[in-house]
């Protein structure tokens, strides 16, 4: 009985070991890909490394720098207006394209096609995007101010690419335009899984779609929304490729007023080669976005304490 027992102690044993074998892989990746370059750019942060040799150990000399550079917060409100237009177009086309195709009352054909006609831009790369949107947007051959010049309304045509006033504005529509879909199929998801019983039961109590989406739709989407929201506040707060690429690889043409903090932090790891700088930037830029997050699930979460989502 007790030889049995020692049997079944040992296969145990052997299969949890089997299990960690499986799982070592991903967690060997992880360690050395995710966890250790964190850990990494942390304890860079704190020297004066400028790629190659020693890092020598600086204190809190590049935060301090950080935190007194003009051209930094200055690439942060760059990064808050594009995120900021981007993300009210975004939620906003989102939201209603969810009213319209959740409504009981009028069933749309073709949801899937739709779906995947408002996922498409997603899936292009950021590249072609630039480049099209660069043609599109020419001052002198470019296809729209040829079509808002021929329905009369401009005289002259507009450099939208080549002013600071216009510059970062397009690049918040043309993010809105490649995202939307994204935001569009969480909510739809969202909506599809609130039960059919609470808007039946609305309906026979006579209550409005205002109504309908204030009372049910948008309490019942809270989580939703909040996922969507810290992670548009994330990748927002990270934008690099689309401005990049449009203001043709430069320091935020024109006049600096496309370079965002990603840019920035670009500019001084792979460009002048101060890496302990850029690092300080690096973690500079997780505590606002740690800051913000906090504060959008305060916002969404904290009136209603004991309230179950």
């Amino acid at each position: 009985m007790a030889s049995e027992t020692k049997v079944k102690k040992k296969k145990k044993k052997n299969l949890n070991n089997t299990g960690y074998l499986f799982v070592a892989p991903f967690v060997i990746a992880f360690l050395i890909f995710n966890v250790y370059p964190v850990l990494r750019t942390l304890y860079l942060s704190f020297t004066d490394y400028k790629g190659f040799g020693d890092a020598i150990f600086s204190g809190g000399a590049n935060y301090s720098r950080v935190l007194h550079d003009k051209f930094f917060w200055r690439a942060l409100g760059n990064t808050a207006k594009i995120w900021g237009v981007n993300i009210v177009l975004q939620l906003g086309l989102a939201l209603l394209l969810t009213i319209v195709f959740s409504d009981i009352k009028y069933k749309i054909r073709g949801l899937g096609i739709f779906r995947a006609l408002y996922y498409l831009p997603n899936l292009i790369a950021a590249t072609s995007v630039a480049f099209l949107f660069k043609t599109l947007l020419d001052w002198r051959y470019g296809t729209i101010n040829q079509m808002l010049m021929g329905i009369g309304m401009m005289k002259n045509p507009v450099d939208w690419l080549g002013s600071p006033g216009t510059a970062p504005y397009v690049i918040s529509v043309i993010s809105a335009w490649m995202w939307f879909g994204n935001s569009f199929i969480m909510l739809m998801a969202g909506v599809q899984g609130i039960s059919r019983d609470y808007f039946e039961a609305a309906a026979i109590d006579g209550a409005g779609r205002f109504k309908v989406f204030t009372k049910i739709t948008m309490p019942l989407l809270r989580p939703i929304m909040l996922y969507v929201g810290i992670t548009s506040l994330i990748g927002g707060l990270q934008m690099f490729d689309l401005p990049f690429l449009i203001s043709g690889g430069t320091g935020g043409k024109p006049s600096g007023s496309t370079q965002t903090v990603v840019m920035y932090l670009y500019k001084f790891g792979f460009e002048t080669n101060q890496v302990g700088f850029a690092s300080a930037i690096a973690y500079v830029l997780f505590a606002i976005i740690l800051v913000f997050s906090v504060i959008q699930f305060k916002a969404m979460y904290g009136k209603k304490k004991g309230e179950v989502a």
